[in-house]
């Protein structure tokens, strides 16, 4: 079984506004393997880029290393959002049906995996994964402003 630490978070710009993701793949020595940032759009809230940061972390996993590897590897998700941490290890509820959406679709990844945990970690220590998010989110408004 291969371990893997994955570092996401999740930004935005207004809340709602423009969101971007970052994450970071870590080896169990906590070696960066591969880093990834997106923008996601406009009128996301925090929560929305949170979850979509997960959710593309998954299916990241999957794409890059391949099926075969992700049904024998045991995934740390680390997260700085409490709430998202909370509601995904069931220690509180889902009201928002675009929340719930979310997590019925990290539920389904899931299954791809040996295993899924999810830890909350503070801001400190995912540095790497909020600057990827500040850069997508800069490389946007850069893009438009140039013409």
């Amino acid at each position: 079984m291969k371990k893997i630490i994955i570092y996401t978070d999740g930004g935005s710009r207004g809340n709602p506004g423009k969101a971007g993701i970052g994450v970071v793949f870590c080896n169990e020595k906590e070696q960066i393997i591969k880093k990834f940032g997106e923008y996601l759009g406009d009128n996301l809230t925090n929560n929305d880029a949170e979850y979509q940061a997960i959710i593309f972390a998954l299916k990241k996993f999957k794409s890059v290393f391949g099926k075969a590897i992700a049904e024998i590897s045991e995934v740390e998700i680390r997260a700085d959002s409490e709430l998202v941490v909370k509601q995904l290890n069931g220690d509180y509820r889902l009201t928002d049906p675009k929340i719930q959406q979310f997590f019925i679709e990290i539920w389904n990844l899931k299954f791809d995996f040996e295993s899924v945990k999810f830890k909350h970690i503070p801001r400190e220590k995912n540095k790497e994964a909020d600057a990827l998010v500040n850069a997508a989110l800069d490389a946007q408004v850069s893009a438009k402003t140039l013409f």
